[in-house]
């Protein structure tokens, strides 16, 4: 049977005092020269078994949940050694943003400030560095995609209200209320796609350097062009794959191919629509092929289509950006969409706890665009502005036959 050195295995189970304890106890039971004999058996210093032996005899033994240590104790801070430390590290800094706010930021790395700061006569390594500005309030920040120009529109608060009644509206009746938006193009082939996935160790998916685009047989860049429709209240996604542009008849199209999967046979009585889209891209509210293609859609699904558009700036409030395509992000980060089918089983397996489910097709549809919307085409439109922003906010109804 093998041997166990149960000062070895002690050590592992014990705090500090209740380890000099034990050695104190062992050396005192040992007698003349027990110390010594302990202290070579365990590998503890002299002075740790004394100690020990002079809390035993003082009846200072420990008690559960008292400190092991005496407050106050270990290594001193740096500014108790080089006072004014603190103070050169954070001007070297070069502290941004409000010095009244709790939380600052610096674009230097640590070893970086810490070399600036021995040059001044302070002996300091990165990890005190580190330290400092930690206490300080600190962070390394990136850059956040946040801010869609600087448009603050008055009414914005007041626009945001109007959709949220036409979307109580809507609910009441039992329409759908469909949240639309194109997400951005992606390279079909072996490119880089952000994010990581686990791996197995020694295991990584190599891509090209260079994402310049694979081309077809007649020199157009193979992309692909996911336009989502989301219905808010069913949380159904539904993503229309296009290869060609991002054009208003290729949104409306979309909007279609919904309607004919899901739309009619979830919606058998209904006759009105709500669509929330942003004010600008294929969807913009002053796109003319948009409304003249929204016209034809009201005329073939004989639905009364309720457009609001939400107001300059505010294009990530739209649901579809945080409840549709953030997930499918997720699903798909660190794989490169190597395929059109590969990219629509990724998009048909995104789901979340909360019940979303997606389903998408590919569109090889030509949609050309520089297409012209003339006064007269404008002029026959069904539609109805609201009062309020009626560039905004409309509705187009069938035409008659």
């Amino acid at each position: 049977m093998a041997t166990i050195n149960h000062f070895e295995l002690m050590k592992k189970e014990l705090n500090e005092k209740q380890w000099r304890h034990l050695l104190a106890s062992e050396a005192m039971r040992m007698g003349y020269g027990g110390i010594r004999q302990v202290s070579e058996a365990s590998g503890a210093c002299w002075q740790t078994i004394k100690r020990g032996m002079e809390e035993i005899e003082a009846g200072a033994l420990y008690q559960p949940g008292e400190r092991v240590r005496k407050e106050g104790g270990g290594r001193k801070k740096l500014e108790a050694h080089y006072p004014g430390v603190e103070a050169a590290v954070e001007r070297i800094a070069d502290p941004k943003g409000n010095p009244e706010s709790p939380l600052r930021w610096t674009s230097y790395s640590m070893e970086h400030i810490a070399e600036l700061t021995r040059a001044e006569g302070y002996l300091i390594s990165a990890m005190g560095v580190y330290r400092i500005l930690k206490v300080k309030g600190f962070a390394l920040k990136a850059n956040k995609k946040e801010l869609e120009g600087r448009s603050n529109h008055p009414d914005r608060n007041a626009q945001f209200e109007h959709i949220f009644e036409q979307m109580e509206m809507m609910e009441k009746i039992g329409a759908p209320i469909l949240s639309v938006d194109a997400k951005k193009a992606e390279l079909i082939g072996d490119y880089k796609n952000n994010g990581r996935e686990w791996q197995p160790k020694g295991s990584v998916e190599r891509v090209n350097v260079h994402d310049f685009g694979e081309k077809d047989e007649n020199g157009q860049r193979i992309k692909a062009i996911p336009y989502g429709v989301y219905n808010v209240l069913k949380k159904q996604g539904f993503v229309n794959v296009g290869i060609d542009h991002n054009t208003a008849a290729f949104a409306v199209k979309s909007i279609c191919q919904y309607w004919e999967q899901y739309g009619k046979a979830d919606y058998p009585k209904i006759s009105e629509i709500l669509l929330l889209a942003d004010g600008g891209g294929s969807n913009a509210s002053n796109n003319r092929l948009w409304k003249v293609s929204l016209q034809q859609f009201a005329n073939i699904s004989g639905l009364n289509v309720h457009v609001c558009h939400y107001p300059p700036g505010t294009s990530k409030w739209n649901s579809i950006e945080h409840q549709l395509f953030s997930f499918i992000s997720i699903n798909w980060r660190a794989k490169p969409l190597i395929g059109y089918e590969f990219m629509l089983e990724l998009i048909r397996h995104t789901t979340t706890k909360t019940g979303l489910t997606v389903n998408a097709m590919l569109d090889r549809n030509p949609y050309p665009t520089g297409i012209k919307i003339t006064d007269e085409e404008m002029d026959q439109l069904n539609i109805e502005r609201d009062e309020f922003h009626p560039e905004w906010n409309y509705t187009i109804r069938p035409q008659p036959k």
